[in-house]
């Protein structure tokens, strides 16, 4: 049975042509499993100019705009290294969704993806994704960044911190509530997004995507990552 993913692509993917031709190879093969919805986060180049915005006296819901920007940058930049995608990345969830269910194969068999950046202020990547795969009622919602899942603590600052193999959703937006939520923010998974996959339901996987593999292995059912799921 044809299966409904959606992606959370963190923007660390998207910084060069290398790393973009590389996450493109493996949503490429997904594509030819699945229906398939992309969402690019801002990364680096979105963090670099919101601290520049900041230091010229701008709020944090004008970095929001500044940081939707370079998402729909990074997706222009990823759609051109997928095999079948529509030209131009999505700015509104329903044109989104209406695109998505009209999306057909190509001769070479790849479904047209939908790719997005952000969407409004006080939404990240993580939360355009979350609010995406419940209008679509997605059968996964895979968050590929660059640590290999949830832990209790960052373990690029707290190497022992201990990681989850599997998490509730309510253990999950437990979990993340304690972390400070600003633009340009760092932590694995946003409240906002926690909060929508609680109240959906929705399969979730927290995986690396250093190793583009792990993209497939997880929609596979593969153990890598976190699974969040009741």
């Amino acid at each position: 049975m044809l299966r409904k993913v959606v992606v959370s692509l963190g923007g660390a993917f998207l910084r060069d042509a290398e790393s973009i031709r590389r996450v493109a190879n493996a949503l490429n093969e997904l594509s030819r499993l699945s229906k398939l919805c992309v969402v690019a986060g801002g990364g680096e180049r979105a963090r670099e100019c919101i601290e520049i915005a900041r230091e010229l006296g701008a709020n944090d819901a004008i970095c929001d705009y500044i940081g939707i920007a370079i998402t729909r940058i990074n997706a222009k930049l990823l759609i051109l290294a997928l095999k079948n995608a529509y030209p131009e990345p999505f700015q509104d969830y329903r044109d989104a969704v209406q695109a998505f269910y009209a999306s057909k194969r190509d001769e070479n068999g790849f479904w047209k993806v939908v790719v997005m950046g952000g969407v409004s202020p006080g939404h990240t990547t993580d939360a355009v994704a979350a609010i995406l795969a419940e209008y679509l009622n997605a059968d996964l919602l895979l968050n590929v960044t660059t640590v290999d899942g949830v832990y209790e603590e960052d373990p690029k600052t707290h190497p022992n911190a201990r990681k989850y193999e599997r998490l509730t959703p309510s253990e999950l937006t437990a979990l993340v509530m304690r972390k400070e939520m600003k633009a340009g923010s760092r932590i694995v998974i946003d409240p906002v997004a926690a909060k929508i996959i609680e109240r959906s339901g929705i399969k979730t996987v927290i995986v690396n995507g250093k190793n583009p593999e792990n993209i497939l292995k997880a929609f596979k059912g593969e153990h890598v990552g976190t699974l969040i799921a009741p």
